[in-house]
């Protein structure tokens, strides 16, 4: 059995054939982060794939944000799937349960940490040792704790509570447990590519919950693999060790240097493999012990600014008949159950359009979601309800009806409405129309002031050649002037003339014009170290410096030890030149 995580950075990620995708990971559960879609742009070619089953979970409040979502293929079906860690969006038969002790979250933070899609879990049958058992797959995107916002820097760690208490409730149950995903923490200096504060490093309250979450005897710096299975062996299941998890990239892999998942896109840093480790498989302790047989990220897939991880068990995974409630192909989108249009023409009887609500959505669908994530092909969900209020409650029984007279005129044609209207326009007096008459040879320019009679092409182009040609031009005349002048264009195109005459000296004359008052961007700068031209950025970043622009060196981030890298070469932009 073997399973894939990998932060996606967008559901865009699979170009092409989605299953071409999945089938080049080669695994029988791989799950993904930060889809970016909502159930509303949930289509079928990403949610049903041949030969597997989907699970996702959605962001209720933001469009293109987060969102995670797990593949498993039909020989790994588990027999039940869930959306989020708190229970609150679920429902329905198909659930997973085991939710702990969450005495410590008020029921609005619980909705509130299960509202952005960060958690699917899937559970499956196992055969370890000739012994039937139960493995839970829980997939997180943990959230980020923005420097600027103290509330994100909360929320992450409770969010990371929350896992820890689920999880650990489904191993009290007798399950096995893997916790899998985009943390966004790396745990110790090693996982990181320069690590700033060294000896504050372990006090980053995310590197804290991850040292009481995993079970430390498996990464002791400088140790050989031989001493750490020696170590391992002794101490995996000591619970002075603390956390009930495994890191099993470090189980398989305790000394690796230069092992990262993530990469600045921005700074180009992959290319230097100046990184961070934050993706990872933690297993629970004995899992890692008897079924774990490698481990290993896979630096060369590119399409994200994540690489994925893997992890191979020696268990294989025993597959449900039937998929779970939660499973995509159930949706009403996708299963054929979306209301026809003529269902808003008609009364819906009270107790039919009640039971078709209950059955729409799947259970981790709750009512004010619906509103959010609604497929706007199969809106009669939300629409029947509001078409129950409607027809059952706008004429209150014992009251006479206002009637609306109509008019017998007969509506126009639907293609009217998308015909141009015409409008009258008053010739102005003051126009005048410059334009170029061949006289002995030379050009002579003179002004009409009846252009109705006198414009000709020739005007046309000598007005228009002095104009960028991406400008649009308007001509103040009426209508008659408009339709004689471009009569005469078309002549005058027929029959060209042998000179041109005043138009080419007057599109010369503009180009010398614009390139006098538009000299462009001066060159940028060179770097001192590289000698090399350097790019410009803007501050995005809120504070003094805000939408001010710099540059720097154009090589990729790197080690300030890589002489490939990008120097320390900076200038701030003079708006005065």
């Amino acid at each position: 059995m073997k399973l894939v995580t990998w932060n996606i950075n967008g559901i865009r990620t699979f170009k092409g054939s989605i299953k071409n995708a999945l089938d080049s990971l080669d695994a029988d559960i791989i799950c993904v982060q930060e889809t970016k879609v909502t159930r509303d742009l949930l289509d079928e070619r990403t949610a049903i794939v041949d030969g597997y089953n989907s699970y996702f979970s959605f962001s209720r409040g933001r469009s293109g944000y987060s969102g995670v979502a797990t593949y498993c293929k039909d020989s790994a079906t588990p027999f039940a799937a869930e959306e989020g860690l708190t229970g609150l969006l679920t429902n329905h038969e198909g659930a997973v349960g085991c939710y702990g002790d969450q005495a410590e979250f008020s029921s609005e933070e619980l909705q509130l940490l299960d509202n952005e899609g960060r958690a699917v879990i899937t559970q499956h049958r196992i055969m370890c040792q000739d012994k039937e058992k139960t493995l839970t797959v829980i997939n997180v995107y943990c959230p980020r704790a923005d420097p600027e916002k103290p509330e994100r820097k909360r929320f992450k760690l409770q969010f990371y509570e929350l896992l820890q208490c689920r999880a650990e409730a489904l191993l009290i149950n007798g399950s096995h447990v893997i916790v899998l995903g985009d943390v966004n923490t790396s745990h110790r200096q090693i996982d990181h590519c320069d690590p700033s504060d060294i000896d504050d490093f372990g006090e980053n309250p995310g590197r804290k919950w991850l040292n009481s979450f995993l079970h430390s005897g498996e990464q002791e710096e400088g140790m050989t693999d031989e001493d750490h299975v020696e170590e391992s062996e002794v101490t995996s299941t000591d619970p002075v060790h603390g956390g009930k998890f495994v890191d099993t990239f470090r189980y398989f892999h305790p000394t690796r240097t230069n092992a990262f998942t993530c990469w600045s896109t921005l700074t180009g840093a992959r290319q230097t493999n100046y990184g961070t480790r934050i993706d990872y498989i933690f297993a629970d302790c004995q899992l890692a012990k008897e079924q774990f047989v490698a481990a290993d990220i896979m630096p060369e897939v590119e399409g994200s600014d994540h690489c994925p991880v893997w992890g191979k068990l020696s268990c294989p995974v025993l597959p449900s008949s039937k998929p779970p409630p939660l499973c995509t192909r159930y949706l009403p989108e996708f299963a054929g159950k979306q209301q026809k249009l003529s269902r808003f023409l008609v009364r819906v009887d009270q107790k039919s359009a009640q039971s078709e609500q209950r059955d729409a959505l799947p259970g981790s669908q709750e009512e004010e979601e619906r509103r959010e994530n609604l497929n706007p092909s199969g809106a009669g969900n939300i629409s029947g309800k509001k078409r129950l209020l409607t027809s059952d409650s706008v004429v209150p029984k014992g009251k006479k009806t206002k009637t609306v007279k109509t008019s017998s005129k007969p509506q126009g044609n639907l293609l009217s409405f998308f015909k141009p209207k015409h409008t009258n326009v008053v010739p102005s007096t003051d126009a005048t129309v410059r334009q170029c008459e061949k006289t002995n040879g030379e050009d002579k320019v003179t002004s009409s002031q009846n252009s109705q009679k006198e414009f000709t092409s020739e005007d046309a182009s000598s007005v228009t050649s002095s104009v960028p040609a991406d400008t649009e031009l308007e001509f103040d005349g009426s209508p008659q002037l408009l339709k004689q002048n471009d009569k005469q264009m078309k002549t005058t195109h027929s029959h060209p003339q042998p000179t041109v005459g005043c138009s080419n000296a007057k599109k010369g004359a503009s180009s010398v014009f614009w390139k006098s008052v538009l000299h462009g961007p001066p060159p940028p700068p060179s770097c001192k170290v590289h000698r090399e031209p350097c790019v410009l950025r803007t501050v995005k970043k809120e504070g003094p410096n805000m939408g001010k622009q710099f540059f720097v060196c154009a090589r990729p981030q790197g080690h300030s030890s890589n002489p490939e890298a990008r120097c320390n070469f900076f200038l701030w932009v003079d708006k005065g030149k």
